[in-house]
């Protein structure tokens, strides 16, 4: 009996048809779900009703691709459907019918359409995306009779629904293929389908294919037969509890998500349990890979749903520092839009992915506390990315500060020690963490700005990775105790030295304002320093000015920013600096004092690590000053 799809819900399939999916090979997938959702479903029904005689060992979804009728078939065993569900389920589009809908749906900004387009489900109809006509043969599980529905439709305005006589309760969906999908006939087409989206489905997925045999002699002619062969793999190993997983199904299951040969650093394999339950199986790489830092570069967490392939790189289960964990989540609490290709954001999501943050914050917690080598090996690695977290995300800062590793003046090169270990060793006099940034470590270790530390022993970080001067911007105190730059502001490190100091800045004002008035363009203040014990002179940012690392930072991204003056401080016992000091009390404007001013900033230049304006002077000085030494 031929029946018409009412005028709103015709246009509603072709916007199925045309306009949902963005891949024809998803039709597949999604009546494959279809099939192993109906199996579900006779299964959990013969637990209560016995007359169903249900063999579980045969229950299975079978493809079969005709190339002469150019027709598809998938068959399932399931639990089928009476005529009433056929019309139900197929003929009205998922209840669907309402004028209104589709008017909104075809209104709406493209943002907001994944939102409306949510509340249905029509994945059967992706069928359309590759054949011009579907007929769909069931018999319900629940009735004693033999008698059975087709249905069929063209994809247009109407449909047929006949009752017919069925063997086996499941269902058949033949697909008479389009001219240009003829390609999904074809055995390779097929495989790599149901290997990227099904091969986890608890049900094997079967196709007869053709082998050949070995021949009996060398003058005997090749023979072939048809075997059935299951496509599937159907180890969904994030489903079983860790002790039925051995080491060599992880290694096997990481290979496969990460393309990885080496072996995962940590497995991360839970359940979660409760309001929302969802399965995840998560891998710390040992190696970070090499487009880790490009804009590209994919994250690593697959989405499953009922063990069903949705989406590669789920960005809204894991944020960006975590992007090399790797591994697979898979829930049937997700909320999907219609084509199963969109995540749509929603309180799922968000509990997701805390419980994946909190589970990987904690595991490296973990292992840092009991194996700190192989924590070093991996912040060696994954460190640099880790750290995005202590600006980006406010909630879990202070557990991620606990995360944190750095090579110090106490360390040796490569060595790490944690914040905490730093503040249990501090000197009871020292009230602040030191740190100083630079590009490298051997940039930093012989900085002038360090030589008043050595001397008191207080132990200053190393600050040498570039994120670490955004990591300074939002990590201001740690255990109650102030984060410090050596190289800003000023330091107090002892009251009576720094009154001496005050005193000494006051009586030699006017031979340092001559100083400060021969490199007036380039620095804001000369001093005398409580930083320098041996080098004659450094430069120092204010407290909240930026730091020489992070102008030369927005110089290598080509950022034009205005010149940062900074302060010259000079260590006044240093016999460079008394000859400098004489001389300007002597003649303020002689040439003498000019170049050695110059040649004195010249090197705290060289000493930060940046470039110096004039190269020719800074050569000729070095050399006028070498001749008269000889």
């Amino acid at each position: 009996m031929e029946k018409q799809f009412q005028t709103e819900v015709s246009e509603l399939l072709k916007l199925v048809i045309n306009s949902l999916y963005s891949n024809r090979d998803i039709f597949l997938r999604e009546l494959v779900s279809n099939s192993s959702d109906a199996i579900d479903k006779v299964r959990f029904n013969s637990l209560s009703d016995k007359s169903l005689q249900v063999n579980s060992d045969e229950l299975k979804i079978k493809i079969i691709a005709d190339k002469d009728k150019k027709t598809f078939t998938v068959i399932d065993n399931g639990v089928g459907m009476t005529e009433a569900e056929v019309e139900e389920n197929i003929g009205t589009i998922a209840h669907s019918g309402t004028k209104s809908f589709v008017e909104k749906l075809q209104n709406s900004k493209e943002e907001n359409a994944p939102e409306l387009i949510g509340q249905f489900g029509v994945g059967f109809y992706s069928a359309f995306m590759v054949a011009d006509k579907v007929d769909v043969y069931t018999r319900s599980a629940n009735v004693d009779s033999s008698e059975g529905v087709h249905w069929h439709s063209e994809g247009t305005g109407s449909y047929t629904i006949e009752k017919t006589e069925l063997a086996e309760h499941g269902t058949k969906i033949v697909l008479h293929l389009k001219e240009d999908a003829e390609e999904f006939l074809e055995e390779w087409k097929i495989r790599k389908i149901v290997k990227t989206y099904s091969d986890f489905l608890s049900y094997p997925i079967t196709m007869d294919v053709e082998k050949t045999l070995p021949k009996a002699d060398e003058d005997s002619e090749p023979e072939t037969k048809i075997e059935e062969e299951t496509l599937n793999s159907m180890k969904a190993i994030w489903t079983k509890a860790k002790a039925d997983v051995t080491d060599e199904e992880y290694s096997e299951f990481y290979r496969h998500v990460s393309h990885d040969h080496q072996e995962p650093a940590e497995i991360i394999h839970y359940r979660a349990e409760g309001n929302l339950e969802f399965d995840s199986l998560l891998f710390i790489p040992e190696r970070a890979p090499m487009d880790m830092f490009m804009q590209q570069e994919n994250k690593g967490v697959c989405l499953y749903v009922k063990r069903v392939f949705i989406m590669d790189n789920c960005k809204e289960l894991v944020p960006d520092y975590l992007r090399f964990v790797k591994g697979v989540v898979d829930s049937a609490d997700l909320p999907l839009n219609v084509s199963r290709e969109i995540l749509q954001e929603d309180r799922v999501i968000r509990t997701i992915r805390k419980n994946i943050i909190k589970k990987v914050i904690s595991t490296l917690k973990k292992t840092k506390t009991k194996d700190f080598d192989k924590y070093s090996k991996f912040w060696a690695e994954f460190g640099k990315v880790l750290k995005e977290g202590i600006s980006n995300d406010w909630e879990n800062k202070d557990k991620l500060t606990e995360l944190l590793v750095f090579e110090s003046s106490s360390t040796e090169a490569g060595k790490f020690t944690s914040l905490d270990d730093y503040v249990k060793r501090m000197p009871e006099d020292q009230k602040e963490i030191y740190y100083i940034t630079g590009l490298s470590r051997a940039a930093v270790e012989n900085s002038p700005q360090l030589e008043a530390f050595k001397k008191k022993g207080y132990e200053v970080l190393f600050f040498i990775d570039p994120i670490d001067e955004w990591v300074t911007q939002s990590l201001t105190e740690f255990d109650g105790k102030a984060l410090k730059s050596v190289a800003k502001g000023d330091l107090e490190l002892d009251e009576k030295e720094k009154e001496e100091l005050e005193k000494e800045n006051e009586n030699f004002k006017t031979p340092l304002e001559s100083i400060q008035k021969v490199l007036d363009e380039d620095i804001k203040e000369v001093r005398f320093s409580s930083r320098l014990t041996d080098s004659p002179c450094c430069l120092v940012a204010d407290e909240n000015g930026m730091g020489v690392n992070m102008e030369n930072i927005f110089k290598a991204m080509n950022q034009d920013i205005p010149h940062q003056k900074r302060t010259l401080e000079l260590n006044k016992d240093h016999v460079i600096v008394q000859h400098m000091l004489k001389e300007a009390e002597k003649d303020a404007g002689s040439e003498n004092l000019k170049d050695c001013a110059t040649l004195l900033y010249d090197q705290a230049l060289l000493n930060e690590g940046s470039a110096i304006k004039d190269p020719a002077r800074f050569t000729a000085l070095i050399t006028k000053f070498m001749s008269k030494a000889i």
